[in-house]
């Protein structure tokens, strides 16, 4: 049974992992704190992949504090090699007296084997405080170690009759301000951004992040159907065809493939013909270059065979107040479309915020469980 200053330290854990939020991939983001006699003695965070683990930056802060305290940390400690020596080692080393877990590491090569370890060098670990809200934390990390595809999230603005553009293909601006920022907080926090090439003509934007504070920019993927990519789109300029990376079919020319990573693009086939893609054959290409997540950002195309091809964890739907009619106005699920209302997409764990004048959905895929 934990008490409720169990509790506390372990959400202050968890507040800590968070600083890792998009620059620990492909690891999991971890925070621990080390707690001797009631009071905390020192923190640490996973900061960046190939930096030091958690665990052992609050220990070293800890310095000799750390001997006979109890450690907090929201991931169970690793006892494997990596890019760094297993913090297993480093507790045991330190004498600490109790560790308390909130899960297992989702690793299933290594699940559990961190809690052994420190069982059998006489530390006490307990687990299991506040595990959904660790889950939730690493959620994309869960995905892609287990899967090893990324974890995906469908990001759209949508009026309220759910067209994402104006019959004239117009889509500046249906959400506001507020969700905008919104977005470019959410690109700082993904491995990758998806786009058709649709959106490339049509839009020409610059993909990235744009944050008072300056961000992290996602690799853009271009879905590339018939293209073809136009060589003043801002995507290529400035040094940023070097983060750009385009998606093809399998019958693509080779002249056509030849073309583009003379731009210095990176390619990557991912099956399909005439023009469209499998997205899952592409979502594993990207989890072989260890994406851990990505947010797929349009258009009606991409959305479409997205959600038909079911390879979506996550909706973000930024609804906006306004009514843009047009039966040939595109909107967020084309295609044919389901039959019957029970055969119609349902999300579950909905979560809705206000964002100036928008509403924020948020919702997983009903049979969602964070498995493949």
């Amino acid at each position: 049974m934990f008490s409720s200053d169990d509790e506390l330290f372990m959400r202050r854990a968890l507040v800590l992992a968070a600083k890792g939020r998009g620059r620990t991939s492909p690891n999991p983001m971890v925070g621990a704190v080390v707690v001797r006699g009631g009071s905390i003695v020192s923190e640490g965070y996973h900061a960046r992949a190939g930096e030091s683990h958690a665990e052992v930056v609050a220990i070293e802060n800890a310095a000799g504090a750390a001997s006979g305290a109890d450690l907090y940390v929201t991931l169970e400690p690793c006892c494997h090699h990596g890019l760094t020596p297993p913090c297993t080692d480093r507790i045991i080393q330190a004498g600490i007296r109790r560790v308390v877990i909130p899960i297992l590491d989702p690793n299933p090569l290594v699940s559990g084997e961190g809690v052994q370890t420190l069982r059998e060098a006489g530390i006490i670990v307990e687990q299991g405080l506040l595990s959904e809200e660790a889950a939730s934390l690493n959620e994309a990390f869960t995905k892609f170690i287990t899967c090893r595809t990324p974890f995906v999230i469908l990001k759209a603005a949508v009026s309220l009759d759910g067209k994402i553009a104006t019959r004239t293909g117009d889509a500046r601006w249906i959400s506001g301000e507020q969700s905008r920022e919104h977005v470019h907080k959410l690109r700082d926090q993904v491995d990758a951004i998806i786009v058709g090439i649709g959106t490339i003509r049509r839009d020409n934007p610059r993909l990235t992040t744009r944050l008072p504070a300056g961000g992290h920019d996602p690799i853009r993927v271009i879905v590339d159907g018939l293209g073809p990519l136009p060589l003043e789109s801002q995507v290529l300029q400035a040094g940023a065809a070097s983060r750009t990376w385009v998606a093809v079919a399998s019958d693509a020319p080779p002249q056509r493939i030849e073309a583009l990573l003379n731009r210095g693009l990176t390619v990557l086939e991912a099956g399909g013909s005439h023009g469209r893609i499998s997205l899952e054959l592409l979502l594993k290409r990207l989890g072989e270059r260890e994406v851990t997540s990505v947010m797929i950002e349009g258009g009606e195309g991409v959305f479409t065979s997205a959600i038909e091809e079911g390879v979506v964890d996550k909706f973000l739907l930024f609804v906006a107040p306004m009514l843009v009619g047009g039966k040939t106005a595109p909107s967020l699920f084309g295609g044919v479309g389901v039959e019957e209302i029970g055969q119609a997409l349902r999300l579950s764990r909905l979560r809705i915020e206000q964002l100036g004048g928008d509403v924020l959905i948020e919702g997983y895929r009903s049979k969602y469980e964070g498995t493949c």
